[in-house]
């Protein structure tokens, strides 16, 4: 992956041909060619090799040294104390001057990391950026649940973005990386984070880290260069601009508790509070927020041409209830798919679900483990067979709190009720099957006037709701003065008989 990331870097970069790439790099053009096609190399299996002997002793050691720094130096561990007590205490079966070559590493880095002292730093317009999660508690109409933060920072302007996930998962970094750079229009030539497991797979000595792939994949689509902090608070300073961004938001945007109707909706409160804070100062700056931006923005790198798609698509099998499983949640879909495999998209904030390349339902992702996200209107064709379980379906209370089942449908419901709950109910069903082809003002318009005349014929809801459609667009061409009224189509003259009185004749 890295490979692919610095040949495309050339290309972008130097303009070097893929011969000359093919030559600095000493791979095949062929090699060169599909890093050139694609950010992410095409799958091959990799063999599993063995971790160093002393790999599994560094957590335990470091641990020790840590300590000694407490301690008076006469009674700090020596390297062949250390391996004693590895072989006596752990049981470990290693060399005592492979304890020796660990401990010189790990005594530089500790000594370095202890005698560290942070630097004020100055940032160039458009050169980085810092990302981290942060955490909060929101009621999303089920009690309070823990809702988590995804922040980027540029460090030059202080701008920032901020979207609320159910998890801290790996769709939910990648997705809001590809919403930030959106946001603001372009990429940071370098991005700061600590070690965040959608990331960095494992740590090592130092700065180096195992990067996870589809995260070298973000990083090789939209050509931008990583840094990653010290572990654990020795180095949180070196991105104290998010840390604090994170604490500030959520005192400034964020207290008290929200209550909202669901992520969607607190994403839309915490988009207005970025918005007000372009107008805000930071520290003795003269410039706002914004007007920083809008001078840093023109130094981002252009965005690519085409998407990072940021979801996770797995397989799974549609169960007798028409839901799908993802990640310990349900999720409805068309009751005709009961029995069937489907492919499901798990996006940092949906669910998709398509069945052979179309989508055949879209959920916000739950929060929390064991949630059920049901549509009633998947589940319409099996309650035109059984409208007695309509009354207490888990989809219909759902869709009453969401306010997509309206106190008029349920007006529409109760008188349709009066000459029996089995006929009054698949009237209902009518009327909300006719959602999938009609807007909800058109239906709403069909139900008003139908009820007006007493009457709960779906039928006659559907007519009304064409002819509510029709006046409207009727309306807005005049408005506009695009179409005269007698060019419309649905304005034909009345019908006459008379090609027909020929035939009396004969």
């Amino acid at each position: 992956m890295e490979l692919f990331e610095d040949i495309r870097r050339d290309r972008r970069d130097g303009g070097l041909s893929i011969r000359e790439l093919s030559i600095k790099y000493r791979v095949h053009r062929r090699a060169v060619r599909q890093a050139l096609a694609a950010a992410v190399p095409p799958a091959r299996k990799k063999p599993v090799r063995a971790f160093p002997v002393s790999g599994r002793w560094e957590p335990v050691v470091r641990e020790w040294l840590v300590a000694d720094e407490l301690v008076h130096r006469k009674q700090r561990h020596t390297a062949a104390r250390i391996w004693q007590r590895l072989v006596d205490e752990h049981g470990a079966d290693i060399a005592s001057s492979t304890v020796r070559a660990m401990v010189v590493r790990l005594r530089a880095d500790i000594g370095a990391s202890i005698t560290d002292v942070p630097i004020g730093q100055v940032h160039a317009e458009g050169r980085e950026a810092e990302v981290d999660f942060g955490e909060f508690y929101a009621d999303l109409g089920a009690g309070l649940v823990k809702v988590h933060m995804f922040v980027m920072r540029l460090s030059c302007s202080g701008r920032a973005v901020h979207y609320a996930y159910s998890t801290p998962s790996s769709e939910a970094f990648l997705d809001g990386h590809v919403r930030a750079f959106a946001e603001f229009g372009g990429v940071p030539g370098r991005i700061r984070y600590d070690n965040l497991t959608a990331a960095v797979t494992k740590v090592l000595l130092g700065r180096g880290r195992i990067e996870n792939q589809r995260f070298v994949g973000l990083r090789s689509h939209y050509g931008f260069d990583s840094f990653f902090c010290i572990p654990g608070v020795e180095g949180a300073h070196e991105k104290g601009g998010v840390e604090g961004e994170i604490g500030r938001f959520r005192r400034r945007h964020l207290t008290p508790v929200p209550v909202l109707s669901g992520t969607g909706a607190l994403n839309a409160v915490m988009h207005a509070g970025d918005r007000r804070d372009d107008h805000r100062h930071i520290g003795g700056r003269q410039q706002t927020v914004g007007a920083a931006f809008a001078a840093e923005a023109p130094a981002l790198a252009a965005l690519p041409s085409d998407a990072f798609d940021p979801s996770t698509l797995v397989s799974a099998r549609v169960d007798a209830k028409a839901r799908v499983s993802v990640r310990a949640c349900h999720y409805s879909v068309p009751a005709h798919l009961v029995g069937r495999r489907v492919e499901v998209a798990i996006g940092g904030m949906t669910i998709t679900v398509r069945e052979h390349g179309a989508i055949v339902a879209v959920h916000e992702r739950s929060i929390g483990k064991g949630q059920e996200s049901l549509v009633l209107d998947h589940y319409l064709e099996v309650l035109l067979r059984k409208p007695g379980a309509l009354a207490g379906a888990t989809a219909l209370a759902q869709a009453q709190a969401a306010g997509t089942f309206t106190p008029l449908h349920q007006r529409f419901w109760d008188h349709a009720r009066t000459v029996g709950d089995g006929p009054g109910t698949k009237a209902l069903i009518g009327v909300l099957l006719l959602h999938r082809t009609m807007t909800a003002d058109a239906v709403a318009a069909g139900m008003h006037a139908a009820l007006a005349v007493g009457c709960t014929d779906p039928d006659i809801v559907a007519v009304e709701a064409r002819r509510h459609t029709d006046q409207r667009t009727v309306a807005l061409l005049e408005a506009t003065g695009t179409t005269p009224i007698a060019d419309i189509a649905w304005h034909r003259p009345a019908p006459t008989l008379s090609p027909y009185d020929s035939l009396l004749t004969k």
